[in-house]
């Protein structure tokens, strides 16, 4: 998680520099299988060098219905000088570790630096990755986690508690695990919103990741308004982010509420938290530029290791 870490900080960095170009992720919906299909290419034009398309797929009935996470991805990172396949590599694991690693990227320069309390909701792959990454940014002591199925959620704490050597708690209910957290998360697949945004308390930062489509939503107005609003990318949230175009579409949000792009905290052109009291979010629906920064950084890594199969086309 560190190194992803490293290579999404990068990524949002180059990002705020104009140095990448990447255009919106093509969206093609499955309806009659409840599925969704996503094409994702970017290319860093700095040092890096480096091009990828993503091709990700989001069915939410996959846990129940077939076994499979809801999240499926292959990645195709290309030679950019002659246009050549590079490598093929899982992407699967990969966007779970670099959505994490983005809200980590997000908590360092959002949470408070005493933060110790992780409240989230949802114990999918996805929420690994999520705590994962808070973890490696803050000296978190304590997990508590919602989700609506009580095996899942007790499996969940179970295993995460083991590979972290943290305190985990399950809660019965939403409220338990954002009353009192100094950062919460939402990672699920709900179309509504799991949560009142009443319930957060001063000082609380928020990871919103689950929902990326204009038409579904985690957070409420209330979250949403009373929380300074980080963003991926503040053009592509507002085309997919129902959060925010909710909201904004019911005339109780303005789309000047919305603070800054990460790459901008990153930056130091913007501050990010200022004060103790301030609720803050970072409200994501994922970037390209993650996945090529994250996959330049394994592609690198196992050349040095030596893993992986050559292949010729």
């Amino acid at each position: 998680m560190k190194d992803s870490i490293e290579a999404v900080e990068n990524g949002f960095r180059q990002l705020g520099l104009g140095k990448v170009t990447m255009p919106q992720r093509l969206s093609i919906p499955v309806d009659k299988h409840h599925g969704l299909i996503l094409v994702m290419p970017a290319y860093m034009d700095n040092e890096t060098d480096a091009f990828a398309t993503k091709i990700v797929t989001v069915y939410p009935e996959n846990p129940t219905k077939n076994n499979l996470p809801t999240i499926l991805a292959m990645i195709i990172l290309l030679n950019t000088k002659t246009g050549a396949p590079t490598s093929i590599m899982d992407g699967t694991f990969i966007t779970a570790m670099r959505t994490g690693a983005a809200s980590g990227v997000a908590t360092k320069y959002l949470a408070r630096k005493n933060s110790k309390i992780v409240g989230i909701i949802g114990t999918g792959v996805q929420a690994q990755t999520q705590v994962m990454a808070v973890c490696e940014v803050r000296d978190i002591n304590r997990v508590k986690a919602y989700s609506p199925t009580a095996e899942r959620r007790k499996r969940f704490c179970y295993e995460m508690s083991k590979k972290l050597g943290v305190d985990f708690l399950c809660c019965d209910k939403p409220k338990d695990v954002v009353c009192n957290s100094d950062v919460v998360i939402t990672a699920t697949s709900s179309k509504e919103p799991v949560f009142k945004g009443e319930w957060l308390e001063p000082g609380t930062h928020v990871n919103g990741v689950g929902s990326h489509t204009p038409t579904t939503r985690e957070l409420d107005e209330a979250a949403i308004k009373r929380s300074k609003v980080v963003v991926d990318l503040k053009e592509v949230a507002l085309k997919e982010a129902g959060d925010l175009i909710i909201p904004i579409s019911k005339g109780v949000l303005v789309e000047e509420h919305i603070y800054a792009n990460l790459g901008e905290i990153v930056l130091g052109q913007k501050l990010g938290r200022v004060n103790d009291d301030e609720i803050t979010l970072f409200k994501s629906v994922g970037l390209a530029i993650q996945d090529v920064a994250t996959a330049n950084k394994v592609y690198n890594l196992a050349k040095a290791k030596k893993v992986g199969k050559e292949f010729i086309i």
